[in-house]
């Protein structure tokens, strides 16, 4: 608690000289009778102030008065971070509703590419960010969502809007099975397995020929069509993809923040504390394992339906360490981070591209001073 002494110091001659002080720089502009006046009211107003405040008021008084101060700064001071907070959101999607009107296609494709990558940061970001659980093996999902509906609509003409959540379901159900086979391991251990995971999906996509045609993959897939509209351009598929991430993050935001989420934190801090409390940990990490696993099965749909084609090579280890390092740069455990590494990891190679020799060597270069200077990540806090 600040003393009345911080506020209004004990009378004393030094004292003095500060209303003497500032007559004397107000004398060039006020002349000599009116500064000494000034000086003089100064003086008189200070001692009737400070008899005022012993008087009638005590240490509860000066209590209430300075946490009072304290509550009103930090309350101003929260309001502030929040209006800036959102009047960057509005601005952001203002930029991200009105950015592709001013761009030729190529630039919108690899827009739609960070989006699509976004979307698997923020799926990723709940197994690995907020639950702590190392999963190198994230591509599998996102290849059998994408072939489950290429499948499906190759075999038997489903439709994108059908195939969407049919995907996302099967890809969360082969998360469910990771979760349930991880269950007891962690740390280097669940790596490991994850590891595995992602290549026995790609060797049985490479080489299952009569079911995923092997390595040739799978071609004319079926476009998403609304009320008899083809979506082929695109900036059509540009404002379909943002719209679906626009969903997740609030869904997955909303979640993040209830007791799901607190949960999924308090595990990756200590999940043997988090089991002492009475906190569900196999529920839990089988949950993130499952909803993160469904978000990159609906990013293989949007993948499958965009390029009308899909192959094995397109879901192997180093996509996962590709998406994992989005999250790590972006920062683990924070929304914005994920969708900022997304971004960043697919812009900055194509704005790298007229230095093709050197561009790699450049960007691990950053990758690595970023990690040492800041090890949270861009947008991540610090532990």
């Amino acid at each position: 608690m600040e003393s009345a002494r911080g506020f209004f110091p004990p009378l004393s001659i030094k004292y003095l000289w500060v209303p003497f002080w500032i007559a004397l720089l107000a004398w060039p502009l006020m002349g000599g009778r009116d500064a000494g006046q000034l000086a003089l009211t100064l003086i008189i107003g200070g001692l009737a102030g400070r008899g005022l405040f012993r008087v009638a008021s005590g240490d509860r008084a000066r209590f209430a008065f300075t946490s009072l101060r304290s509550v009103f700064a930090s309350g101003f001071q929260e309001i502030k971070i929040r209006l800036a907070s959102k009047a960057g959101i509005v601005a952001g999607l203002v930029l991200i509703l009105l950015l592709p009107l001013f761009l030729n296609n190529y630039y919108i494709d690899i827009l739609n590419l960070c989006l699509l990558y976004a979307l698997l940061a923020v799926g990723l970001n709940i197994t690995v960010g907020y639950t702590g659980l190392l999963d190198l093996g994230y591509a599998a999902f996102y290849g059998v969502g994408a072939y489950v509906y290429a499948l499906l609509s190759t075999g038997l003409g489903l439709s994108f809007w059908l195939g969407l959540p049919i995907g996302g379901l099967v890809a969360a159900f082969f998360g469910l099975v990771l979760g349930l086979i991880t269950l007891r391991l962690r740390g280097d251990y669940l790596a490991i397995i994850t590891l595995g995971f992602v290549q026995i999906i790609y060797l049985v996509l490479n080489n299952w020929d009569s079911l995923t045609q092997g390595p040739n993959g799978i071609m004319q897939i079926s476009r998403p069509e609304v009320a008899g509209f083809v979506i082929r351009e695109q900036i059509h598929f540009y404002y379909l993809i943002l719209s679906f991430l626009i969903v997740v993050v609030v869904a997955v935001h909303r979640l993040i923040h209830s007791q799901i989420g607190r949960a999924w934190i308090a595990i990756r801090e200590d999940e043997s504390a988090a089991e002492a409390m009475g906190i569900n940990t196999t529920r839990m990490k089988i949950l993130a394992f499952a909803l993160g696993a469904g978000i990159a099965g609906i990013g293989g749909v949007f993948f499958a339906a965009r390029y009308t084609f899909v192959s094995p090579e397109s879901f192997t280890f180093l996509e996962s360490v590709r998406i994992l390092s989005m999250i790590v740069l972006g920062g683990m455990g924070s929304l914005p981070g994920a969708i900022l590494g997304a971004f960043l990891l697919t812009l900055l190679p194509e704005l790298l591209r007229d230095l093709a020799n050197y561009r790699m060597l450049i960007f691990g270069a950053a990758l690595v001073v970023m990690m040492v200077f800041r090890p949270q990540g861009i947008l991540g806090r610090r532990s």
